[in-house]
């Protein structure tokens, strides 16, 4: 229990406390609804459905004012940097920021089910009561009205169409209806195109329908203008409702049973999103003030494996290790803009990104460039970014261990020029004095475009006496027999067939009981951070030896779990 806590406390604390206000919330306003005097002769018309209604929409509220902000990238950007004095848990938390927005996003789904479900129920209700179907006091409540027709009760204030056809007519030429028929479609399409399945094999799909959250977002400021829900207001002389409600006929005719009057809440959502709103359109006018920016190519590169290699410069362009862009070629699309982790290390004057062919998108870019005459320039390229991710703590260690799958290993490409540079300038700020790297590929011609990174290093390492300071192991996960019989009547050699490098190369998968039992023994007294850029299923099983070979002994091995994600 006290590994777990080491990693996961915090983010189980935070959101421990995002759902505890989520329930406050929902049984406050459930129990002013329900319980409050005002409404009580709403409750006459509607019953327990009028709360079930208002609760939701008060998360909802407060759903909708968190679900932006974790996509705020440049507001994130800059808590991270002015989080650089507090603890690396803290930090830690800003890369769970997708995962948090999806879970705001299924509350948010929720909710609108449980408010629309009750919301249909009191429409009905409402046109029930105004047929005279239920009993006299929802009868006489559903027929106030003044002359300005203001301080009614029932919203339902058309009688001369069919009864069948009143609600879907109501629903549909109300503001209240209309929008809320509008904000329900619009996060159908966002939520089911948000599928795994949907964005890994139609990533256009996904990208052009989440920008409905434009009309979800205007919807919902709209949608409490309608004014549906409405209260007792007060009268003078005050209308007892207690002594009155069983006196219909004596409305009006007697001081104490005065017409009741009744007012629509005020609109209350625009307050709740005004401000996330205001931020994302900052964030929004931020990436175009990028985008225009002239971005110039340095070097475009055909690797093995179909990997393209971009290096470029751009004025005023500072990054740090295992930052990452997002990058939009206009000749492809105007309004498509895709993650890739830099490659290049700070102390280099350009910034490189490794793309491989994973979809239509990187397809047509890898397309362009292979068909560009040598050394000309590609076509324009929009660049937003730099952003900060988890790989941006890996200095903060004593010891790292470094997992990259496939193309994965581009953050720890960066982070390994980035040492390369701090050895030969003998930078005394580095604080790192271990690093175990790990790299998982299926083909043998991955491995080539990174080898010559690995053999620089080595030479580096052992120059300068710190042979130790790298322990790197790279890990072929597919292989046929002929490739593994080649590999054994090698294996004498002094550098490995598939990489040229000295180390050699592992068939199979990584044992991490074992790597891990490694690390701790030989590092008995250290903070160890674990990173991984690689798929889910890995980032299950790293966080669980994390937690299992972490010793609750403040004084012995800690392993805090680290995960990129876009």
């Amino acid at each position: 229990m006290g590994n777990w806590i080491i990693n996961n406390g915090l983010t189980a604390f935070i959101l421990v406390v995002w759902m505890g206000i989520n329930i406050f919330l929902f049984v406050w306003f459930y129990l002013f609804y329900d319980l409050g005097p005002q409404f009580f002769y709403t409750r006459h018309l509607l019953g327990s459905a009028l709360a079930w209604a208002r609760a939701p929409a008060a998360v909802l509220n407060f759903n909708c004012l968190l679900i932006l902000l974790p996509v705020c990238r440049n507001l994130l950007s800059l808590i991270r940097g002015s989080f650089v004095c507090c603890g690396r848990t803290m930090r830690k938390q800003l890369d769970n920021n997708l995962s948090f927005h999806k879970l705001v996003a299924y509350m948010i789904a929720l909710m609108t089910a449980v408010h629309m479900i009750a919301h249909l129920l009191n429409v009905e209700w409402y046109n029930n009561s105004r047929q005279g179907v239920y009993d006299a006091l929802s009868t006489a409540l559903s027929n106030l009205e003044d002359a300005g027709n203001t301080t009614y009760l029932n919203p339902i204030r058309i009688t001369n169409l069919d009864p069948q056809q009143i609600p879907t007519y109501f629903v549909f030429t109300t503001i209240a209806g209309l929008t809320g028929v509008i904000i329900t479609l619009a996060l159908i399409l966002i939520i089911t195109s948000s599928m795994e399945v949907i964005r890994r094999s139609y990533f256009e799909v996904f990208w052009y329908t989440h920008h409905l959250f434009i009309i979800f977002f205007a919807g919902l400021v709209f949608h409490g203008a309608g004014r549906i829900v409405r209260s007792q207001t007060t009268t003078d002389p005050p209308h007892n409702f207690t002594f009155c409600k069983d006196r219909i006929e004596d409305w009006g005719r007697i001081p104490q049973c005065p017409v009741p009057q009744f007012a629509g809440g005020f609109p209350q959502t625009w307050m709740w999103v005004i401000g996330p709103m205001v931020l994302y359109l900052c964030e929004r006018l931020l990436r175009f003030i990028r985008y225009v920016q002239t971005v110039r190519y340095r070097r475009i590169v055909m690797r093995p494996s179909k990997v393209l290699e971009l290096q470029l410069q751009k004025n005023g362009f500072k990054m740090e290790v295992g930052q990452y862009v997002f990058l939009n070629c206009p000749a492809i699309s105007q309004l498509e803009w895709h993650p890739f982790t830099m490659t290049s290390a700070p102390e280099e004057d350009f910034f490189s990104v490794h793309i491989r062919s994973a979809g239509d998108w990187t397809d047509k870019l890898i397309d362009i460039m292979q068909k560009l005459p040598e050394g000309a320039q590609g076509p324009k390229m929009g660049v937003d970014g730099p952003f900060g991710t988890a790989s941006e703590d890996v200095f903060d260690y004593e010891v790292a261990m470094l997992v990259g799958a496939g193309i994965g290993v581009t953050p720890f490409a960066s982070i390994l020029k980035s040492i390369w540079y701090k050895f030969k300038e003998s930078n005394p700020k580095l604080r790192t004095r271990k690093i175990y790297f790990y790299w998982l590929c299926r083909e043998t011609h991955a491995f080539e475009w990174f080898a010559d990174l690995l053999q620089v290093l080595e030479s580096e390492m052992e120059e300068r006496g710190m042979g130790d300071f790298l322990t790197y192991k790279l890990y072929l996960t597919r292989w046929d027999q002929s490739m593994a019989d080649h590999a054994k009547v090698h294996s004498d050699e002094d550098k490995d067939v598939v990489t040229g490098l000295r180390q050699k190369t592992y068939y199979g998968r990584p044992a991490w009981d074992k790597e891990f039992e490694q690390v701790r023994k030989e590092n008995p007294t250290s903070v160890v951070g674990t990173f991984l850029c690689g798929p889910e299923a890995l980032a299950e099983v790293l966080l669980k030896k994390c937690a299992k070979y972490s010793d609750v002994d403040p004084r012995k091995t800690k392993f805090y779990f680290n995960k990129e994600n876009f």
